[in-house]
C-alpha cells in the first residue's frame, strides 16, 4: 500500500495512536493538548485516517477502538524520503549540511552520526 501525506491534524492524531497503540476517540482526545478539539472533529479525522489506510478499528457495540495500520517507522521513512527528495535533491550530504548550518546539530550530534557510520562500515557482511 502506498503511504499518503498527512495533514498536520491527521499527523497529530497518528502520533497519539502510535503512542497508545489502541484507543477510543475519548482516549485520543485526553492525550491532545489544550484547547482540546471537539469529539466530532477528532472522530471525523480518525475516519479520514481510516479511509487513507492509516487506521483500522475494532467495534464494541456502537463504540470503535482504533489502532494504527501504518507504523510510525514506515511513516517516518516516507516523510524523510519525501523531505530528502523535495528539498535536498536526494542528497543526504546537502540535508546534513543544512542542519549543521541552521545549528540544528552540534558537534556531539555529528560525533554520534560518525560513530553510527563507523559501526555500519565495520559490520561483517
Amino acid at each position: 500500500m502506498k503511504i499518503k501525506d498527512l495533514t498536520r491534524a491527521e499527523e497529530q492524531l497518528m502520533q497519539v495512536l502510535w503512542d497508545l497503540d489502541k484507543a477510543f476517540v475519548k482516549e485520543v482526545i485526553e492525550k491532545l493538548p489544550i484547547p482540546k478539539p471537539a469529539y466530532n472533529t477528532v472522530s471525523t479525522i480518525i475516519r479520514i485516517l481510516e479511509t487513507k489506510g492509516f487506521v483500522g478499528h475494532e467495534a464494541f457495540g456502537k463504540a470503535h477502538q482504533y489502532f494504527p495500520i501504518i507504523s510510525k517507522e514506515d511513516y517516518k521513512r516516507f516523510a524523510t524520503e519525501k523531505l530528502l527528495d523535495n528539498y535536498f535533491e536526494n542528497s543526504v550530504e546537502s540535508m546534513f549540511s543544512f542542519f549543521v548550518k541552521e545549528e540544528k546539530m552540534d558537534l556531539s550530534d555529528v560525533d554520534e552520526i560518525l560513530k553510527m557510520i563507523n559501526k555500519i562500515k565495520n559490520r561483517p557482511r
